[in-house]
Formats: C-alpha cells, structure tokens, sequence
C-alpha cells in the first residue's frame, strides 16, 4: 500500500501536536497545588469531562481492531461489552460514586483501608498497578505496534534500526506518551484525552459511513448477511463453517460459534464490568477527581450514552467488510487474517488524507489508554505503596516519585506488551486477563459497599484467595490445560470469592470502625433518598432511569 506524503504529514504533526499539548498542561498545572493537581487535577473535573475522559480511557486501539476482527468473524454479538458498560456505570453513579466522593480519597486502594484495613490497600495497589502496565498500557502499545506496520506494509520479522519492526513501534509509542504523561500528570491526561475522543470518533466515522454508503443501506445489508456464505466458510483453521444470517443479532444461543451464549455474557460481564468500570483506579481516577458528587453522579452516566457508540463505529465496521466481501466489491480480495480487517477496510476504502487520519486515530487511542493508566499508575504507587512507607513525603517529593514510576512502567509495559500475541484474538487475550483478575476484587468492593458486617480480615483472605485460584486459572489457560468460557469462569471465580467472603466474616468479625461508617450503604435503597443536585436531566436519578430504558431498547432492537 502506497502511504502518501500527505498521510505521513498527518501523523507527524498529530504526534507533535499531542505531545505539546501534555507538556504544556504540565506548565499550567504547576500554578495550582503540586500533588492534587498532578494526580487529581485539583478535584476540578466537571461531568461532561470526567464522562469524555472515562470513555477516552476505555477506548483503545484494541476496540478499532478486535472489535472489527471479532465482527468479522461472529457479528455484533463482542458489542456486548460495550452496551453491558451501561449498566455497570448506572451502579457506579447510583451507588460506588457517592462513598467515593464522601471521603474524598486520592486512590480506590485507600478507600479499601478505610473500609477494611491497610492489608487490603497494600494488596489492591500492588494488584492494580500490574493491570494497569499489562492490561490497560501493554494491549494498547501491541494493538497499536501491530496496526502501523500492517498501513505501512511491513512485512512481519521486518526490522527498522535494527529493531524488529513490531517492537520499534511499541517503543516510539510508549516513549511518547510517557514523556507528556510524566510531565503534565492527569490534567495533561483528560485534555489529551479529549483532543484524540475527537480524533478517534471520526476516523471511525470515517470507516463505517463509507462502508454503509458502498454496501449500499442498511436492508442490503441484511439482505446479503441473509443469503451469502461467510467469506471464510469452510477454509482450513479459520474455525468458521457457518453463515451469516445472525451476525446482527447481540444474544446468542448455546452453541454459538462466538463462544459468547446470552447466559454467559448475564452472568460474567457483571463481573467484569464492576471491577472495570467501578473498582479499576485508571477508569475511576476522573471520578475521583469530580468538583462535587453531583458532576461524580453525572459523569458516567454521561459516559453510559457515548457507549452506545462503539457498537456502531467500533464493531459493525466488522460486519460490513463481510457483507463487502460477499457482494465481491473487493474484487475477490479479503482480509488475510480476521486480525488484518480494519487495516484492510483502510487500505481498500479509504482516499490519501483520510489514510493519515485513520492511522492518527489509532495513536490516538493507543496513546489515550496507555497516558490514563500510566497516571493511573503513577498516583497507586505515589500514595498507596510509597507514601504508605514514608508517611512525611511532601507533595514535591510525592510528584517525582510519580514522574519515575511513570517512566519505569513504560519500560516494564513496553517489554510485556508482547504477551498478548499469544492469544488467538486481541480482544480474547485481554478479556480472559481480566477474568482472572477480577472477581476477588469486585466481591470484596461489592460487599464492602452494601454489607455492613463484612469484615478486614475476610476481604483481605478474599483478596489474596482469589488470586490465587485466579492465577492457577491463567497458568491452566495459558498451557492449554483449561479452554472454558472465560465469562462463565469469572463467574464461578465470583461465587467462590462470595462463599469465602461471607464465611470468612461470620468466622472473623469484626466491628465497623468509624470511619467505615461513611463508606457502607445501610441498605440498597438509601443512596436513591439523597438531594438529587438538579432537574431533568441534571437529575441523576432520572439519567439513570433514561440510561437503563435506552440500553433495554437497543438490546430489544438487537435481539
């Protein structure tokens, strides 16, 4: 593929300008309190920003890629873990966002020594600090190393510099956004994030309206899904021997190829939604960083509606290179590999300029990622791991050994990354991670949040228990050992980490310290009885109801 001037132009001032950009927010972030507004951006944040900046944070170079690669192979049914987020970010604003707000902690790790005790911080931060390198920072710097050398046509084992070409691209990255991450903290963060929103959004745009147009509407669509074969249909390893008629629907049966049956995804994705959208410090961060609890309850419910997006820009493109393909508008061309469709839709679709654009749109979401939970991670290890050992460490201090844990974690990042070549998809990689990791830590905020009698010594057995069985899992995957659904098995893990809980807190009361008291619902229905900070749609309540009826709606359409 011919990558023109144009194009390259368009990618090297974005880099440039992106990266001013968060270095010039750290010289307007030094005329406010040093710490606060390194980690905090001095609690200043608003709902419209603090729901841009969640969403920024979540999107990654992983939704333009595997989302298109999952589509391509199954259909719209991997949109489910974007439309399930909205119900897992009304929890957040109804009930986790008010406790968070009310003792107004820099980090989700210390909001678990005050409900629990420092045992359970120390584990959480320690915990996070390893998704964040791996999960949030390492699969966006592969997704995105792996894109650019397939637009610059870069054959694999390729080396630039004497780097192996794949490896030369997540370190450039990585470099990059850890330099105006170090230096401008999470004011830098929320305001690049923004800028690549932006960015991000129309490059997709870009893609799924001209594949609309070409495909020719939405009823040819159907149509063709309806009455071709799959483009892969019967050819060795592609494990795809079905067609098409269901690639719009987002609930499955048992059996279904996707692995993902409507079971599964009830089931499993609460589990890994709360701990990702209400418990994971790189997401929560901007909440905790809201002026008040009116814009804390606001923002992710704002945040729930740009969900609704994903399945359309992110996932649908998938679905449309497939009905493409079957209505032979590629002249009997196709993707090599599934991983190959959204790079392939670029290639074959899209003019010199929008080519620059669309690859600008990938930094942009690989760079968003990896700068909000490098912060992320640079605050965890600030307050709950360094500071926890010297209690006198002032703000100065406190900032630097910020800007060190920021510039370690991208090398630690950069040389992880890898890791997630050895899945079979990106997206699957990623997921099966997080449900090895989240059910311990879900359970214990979950009961910490509604029960009253859960107790330190019961989380902190919780925490460490769970880990434990969720490593054996990951172990057990990872060498072919154990191939189950990976929803279903955060599950189970959740059931078992509940039985422990609740039996550990019965064996080892203990009672609710004072300062707990703040932090623990008295029953499900007294955060609903609070002030509600507005009218109409200020109104989180009523959001809240619009949210869950928006969402129902589209599944009933999608069904």
């Amino acid at each position: 593929m011919n990558v023109s001037s144009i194009d390259y132009t368009i990618i090297i001032l974005y880099l440039v300008g992106i990266v001013g950009l968060g270095v010039w927010a750290g010289f307007k972030r030094r005329q406010g309190g040093e710490g606060s507004h390194y980690f905090l951006a001095g609690n200043t944040l608003t709902w419209p920003v603090i729901g841009l900046a969640m969403f920024a944070a979540n999107i990654s170079t992983v939704h333009l890629v595997s989302l298109a690669e999952s589509a391509y192979k199954y259909g719209l049914i991997y949109g489910n873990f974007e439309w399930m987020a909205g119900f897992t970010l009304i929890l957040l604003s109804l009930f986790f966002a008010p406790l968070y707000l009310r003792s107004r902690v820099p980090t989700l790790p210390d909001y678990l020594e005050r409900r629990y005790n420092r045992h359970c911080r120390d584990w959480l931060a320690i915990i996070s600090i390893i998704s964040a390198v791996v999960i949030h920072i390492g699969v966006a710097l592969y997704t995105a190393a792996w894109v650019l050398r397939g637009i610059m046509n870069i054959p694999p084992g390729a080396e630039i510099f004497g780097i192996d070409a794949l490896m030369f691209f997540i370190i450039v990255l990585g470099v990059l956004t850890g330099i105006y991450t170090m230096i401008g903290g999470l004011l830098a963060v929320v305001l690049t994030e923004s800028v690549q929103t932006i960015l991000l959004l129309a490059g997709a745009i870009c893609i799924t309206v001209v594949g609309y147009i070409k495909i020719g509407g939405w009823n040819v669509l159907v149509q063709t899904l309806s009455t071709q074969p799959h483009p892969l249909a019967g050819k060795a390893g592609s494990g795809i021997m079905w067609n098409t008629s269901n690639f719009l629907s987002m609930i499955r049966s048992d059996g279904d190829p996707s692995g993902l049956p409507w079971y599964s995804i009830l089931l499993g994705y609460p589990v890994l939604g709360i701990w990702y959208w209400a418990c994971d410090q790189t997401i929560v961060q901007r909440v905790l960083a809201a002026k008040d609890e009116k814009q804390a309850r606001l923002g992710p419910l704002f945040c729930a509606f740009l969900k609704i997006l994903p399945v359309f820009f992110f996932v649908l493109p998938g679905v449309i290179c497939v009905a493409l393909i079957q209505n032979n508008y590629f002249h009997g061309e196709a993707p090599k590999v599934a991983a190959d469709t959204y790079t392939f839709m670029i290639m074959h679709m899209l003019p010199i300029g929008l080519k620059g654009l669309i690859t600008a749109a990938m930094l942009a979401a690989a760079m968003q990622t990896c700068s909000a939970a490098l912060n992320s991670t640079a605050t965890l290890f600030s307050y709950d791991i360094f500071k926890r050992w010297r209690p006198k460490t002032n703000d100065h201090q406190l900032v630097m050994i910020g800007k060190i844990t920021t510039v370690v974690a991208t090398i630690l990042a950069i040389v992880l990354s890898p890791i997630f070549g050895h899945y079979n998809t990106i997206i699957e990689g990623l997921n099966k991670l997080i449900s090895y990791i989240a059910p311990p830590i879900t359970t214990v905020f979950l009961f910490g949040v509604f029960w009253k009698k859960a107790s330190g010594r019961a989380a902190y057995m919780t925490l460490v228990s769970g880990a434990v069985l969720g490593f054996v899992m990951f172990l057990l995957d990872w060498n072919g050992v154990y191939s189950g659904n990976f929803m279903m098995t955060a599950f189970y893990l959740l059931v078992v980490c509940s039985a422990i809980m609740v039996f550990a807190s019965h064996s080892l009361p203990e009672p609710l310290k004072e300062e707990a008291k703040l932090l623990v619902w008295k029953n499900w229905r007294e955060p609903l009885k609070g002030e509600a900070h507005g009218h109409a749609l200020g109104n989180y309540r009523i959001l809240s109801v619009i949210v869950l009826i928006t969402f129902v709606c589209l599944y009933y359409i999608f069904r």
